[in-house]
């Protein structure tokens, strides 16, 4: 009976101990098959395939390969990717699937309880849960994390502009943390949680007192979503280095507010705190008054953003243009590859929707000050992805649809 000698040959590799990988190569030589195991976010933890173009089959799900989900109760911890000469009989396939699930849940489950302690440690960092010193290095002991001697942290922020796979979020957090670790071993990630998140928004923490060491750490994330999330626009914020833990906090809203800049910034996808100008004298207002800075937006660029939603029209991005090339309107239609007449005719919608006059200074500054309320608010334009919340960790409604 082939299924049942297939079948003690993978038990026997289960009985061993011998892991994952054994069982895999077990199962594609008892059943004449290529097998590959990825996890649920799409990392690859097993292949036992006939050739390196076989495996490139495989994972890239080629022709011939057929893919099923790995299963622990309701849980999908993974997908087992087939090539066969010959197919398994159904309830040899549902065995395979039963043994393969339950392996990897066994061998992911410590990182998994790791995982879970280091969500909440960040999250705890980012809503200022944690403030204290000695209670921060305590929770930082416990993930074997040293902080004593600096750390930074780094928001990394990835859009799809296209349907994607289930649990691209979390495979969003793997490629990031790898990217820091490549970097600083010990570095943590974890998705996260605040509400009216759009992409995946990934909060890293790389210990360190060394500002090169966290700006290479955020190179390496950005080449490492670059290389691994096709697809997908990225906007990557770094904070300064803090000697203090009690600092953390801190350096989570520097992140974000860099996120949030890089975020509206056509210039680059990576934005360290140092390098956002005049939006850094806006993060003590965020974090200690954004209801002034919310009302600030309201009363300058808020009716460019509600009228490009409505009508579809590019108010906003004209403006910006427009301050970027000191107020040159021969400039300003260059760069937006549009006549003159057009960017005249747009620059008096703003003065009628907003009240302020491009031709004055002061209504240049005070649209200015309104663009730069609306990066560290968190909200984009309407041409644009819908950016996460500002830089408290809260999010800022949009007023979509108000026409004045």
């Amino acid at each position: 009976m082939p299924d049942l000698d297939a079948l003690d040959a993978i038990t026997e590799a289960v009985e061993s101990g011998a892991g994952l990988p054994e069982v895999v190569r077990a199962a594609a030589k008892a059943l004449d098959a290529s097998l590959a195991v990825t996890d649920a976010w799409g990392a690859t933890l097993a292949v036992a395939a006939r050739s390196p173009a076989d495996e490139q089959a495989l994972l890239a799900k080629g022709q011939g390969v057929s893919s099923a989900p790995l299963r622990v109760a309701d849980t999908v911890v993974g997908t087992l990717h087939m090539r066969a000469r010959t197919e398994p009989s159904e309830s040899m396939r549902r065995l395979l699937l039963t043994i393969i699930a339950s392996e990897v849940e066994r061998v992911r489950a410590p990182e998994r309880v790791s995982e879970t302690a280091s969500a909440e440690f960040l999250q705890a960092v980012l809503s200022r849960e944690l403030t204290g010193r000695e209670e921060l290095l305590a929770r930082a002991r416990d993930l074997s994390l040293e902080i004593e001697g600096g750390a930074s942290m780094i928001v990394a922020r990835a859009h799809p502009q296209a349907p994607t796979d289930e649990g691209w979020r979390g495979r969003v957090r793997a490629v990031a943390e790898r990217g820091a670790r490549a970097v600083v071993s010990r570095s943590i990630a974890a998705l996260s949680e605040r509400d009216g998140s759009v992409g995946a928004e990934v909060l890293v923490l790389v210990p360190g007192g060394e500002e090169a060491t966290a700006a290479r750490a955020a190179e390496a994330i950005l080449g490492e979503m670059e290389a691994g999330l096709a697809g997908f626009t990225f906007a990557i914020g770094r904070s300064r280095v803090t000697g203090d833990p009690s600092e953390l906090p801190r350096a989570a809203s520097e992140a974000l507010l860099a996120a949030n800049v890089a975020q509206g910034n056509a210039d680059g996808a990576a934005l360290a705190f140092e390098q956002t100008g005049a939006y850094r004298l806006l993060l003590s207002s965020m974090s200690e008054n954004p209801s002034e800075l919310q009302r600030f937006y309201d009363e300058t660029v808020e009716p460019l953003v509600a009228y490009d939603e409505q009508y579809e029209t590019d108010l906003l991005r004209t403006l910006e243009t427009f301050l970027a090339a000191d107020g040159n309107v021969a400039g300003t239609a260059q760069r937006l590859f549009t006549h003159r007449h057009t960017i005249y005719y747009r620059l008096e919608r703003v003065r009628e929707l907003s009240g302020l006059d491009v031709s004055s200074s002061d209504g240049r500054e005070k649209l200015s000050l309104g663009l730069k309320a609306m990066r560290v608010l968190g909200i984009s334009s309407a041409a644009g992805p819908a950016t996460e919340a500002g830089a408290a960790g809260g999010r800022v409604p949009r007023r979509s649809g108000r026409r004045p």
